[in-house]
């Protein structure tokens, strides 16, 4: 709409190493979460969020800035892409890091304003490897299934959500056939807001959500976005509303999150989950404390995961089922890339890290 992480079989092997050293998740209540924020020394806003481990995380957002850290966020570079004077106020919506240097970044916009650049070295340098050639296209989100395969979406086009797709990491794009997606409805899009609207699974499962209409719907592919199916959920929809954010933590168990962002502190039909691989949505039987536009499963925790918007932060230990506000702070994106470790960032510059506080004394 006018609205990230390393590699999803990358990440699985690291969180089964890592996750046997964790406490269980019922060791943990609300009391035992909070952000601790970084010096980023910016006032950009900060929707692309891609960390690739506890010390190394790229952010992305407003006035064509791109920053990078190697030490966890104490320091950050600038190294986006060097624009000229009329592309320098591109918004950078979603950022999405393969490897620690191999990052593909995806600037938002009508027409040709929506593009793809990638680094292979970190960002000291980028090519524009895609440039959207028509005018009625506008991409919200970018996902890669592996280190080779990726797609981008955008907002119908002759009906259609519209993709464009890569199997050389992202050097170049081609056109997906718009036979295997279903149609849209009258007002349908996404939402450019925390680069969460398209995801990737595991296997080659990826999941795209929509707003505009009511309900809000999930789409699912299981071969890399070629061919989808849709299902309603019971997050409410409309102009301005829908599901902004869906994840899955593996086949079967998956996330939406959303509302209206008009109206950010309205709890209702706000969150919904599901057990069958999207097949089917159920509401949430508590709601998180407000409109939510980022999400995220918190590696090695099994049901647990987190959800950011503008007025607060929440985490389900449940699956998804049942929601409770930890913080107040503003975010818009939430990215969890390892056990015990999830980056948030968002507006004003932005960015934290979560801090896990185990209650080891308690039984399991």
């Amino acid at each position: 709409m006018r609205s990230s992480t390393i590699v999803p079989s990358i990440l699985g092997a690291v969180a089964t190493i890592a996750a046997a050293s964790l406490p269980p998740a019922s060791h943990l209540d609300i009391s035992s979460l909070s952000w601790a924020l970084l010096p980023t020394k910016s006032t950009q806003q900060f929707r692309g969020l891609s960390p690739v481990s506890d010390k190394i995380a790229y952010v992305s957002g407003t006035g064509g800035t791109v920053l990078h850290t190697t030490d966890g966020g104490l320091s950050w570079s600038s190294v986006g892409p060097v624009l000229s004077p009329e592309d320098a106020g591109l918004e950078f919506r979603d950022i999405e890091a393969i490897t620690a240097d191999h990052v593909a970044l995806l600037s938002i916009g009508e027409g040709t304003d929506s593009r793809i650049y990638v680094t292979r070295d970190g960002g000291a340098t980028w090519t524009q490897a895609f440039t959207n050639p028509e005018p009625a296209a506008f991409y919200d989100c970018i996902a890669f299934t592996s280190a080779r395969n990726g797609v981008a979406v955008s907002d119908p086009v002759d009906g259609k959500f519209r993709l464009v797709e890569t199997d050389d990491g992202g050097a170049s794009w081609t056109l997906v056939d718009p036979a295997g997606m279903p149609d849209a409805r009258d007002g349908e899009f996404g939402f450019a807001a925390s680069g969460t609207c398209l995801g990737a699974g595991v296997g080659n499962r990826m999941y795209l959500a929509s707003g505009g209409v009511d309900p809000g719907r999930v789409f699912r592919s299981g071969d890399g976005g070629r061919s989808w199916e849709v299902a309603d959920t019971p997050i409410a929809g409309g102009a301005a509303a829908g599901v902004f954010s869906v994840r899955f933590r593996d086949a079967k168990h998956g996330i939406a999150v959303g509302g209206d962002y008009t109206a950010p502190n309205v709890t209702a039909d706000t969150a919904a989950w599901s057990r069958d691989g999207g097949v089917t949505w159920q509401a949430a039987s508590v709601f998180p404390g407000g409109y939510r536009s980022g999400s995220a499963w918190v590696p090695g925790l099994c049901g647990a995961a987190i959800a950011v918007g503008p007025t607060g932060s929440d985490v389900t230990f449940d699956g998804g089922k049942t929601w409770a506000t930890f913080d107040n702070g503003s975010f818009d994106s939430v990215q969890c890339p390892q056990p015990g470790v999830c980056w948030a960032s968002g507006t004003g510059g932005r960015v934290a890290k979560l801090k896990f506080t185990w209650a080891t004394t308690l039984a399991a």
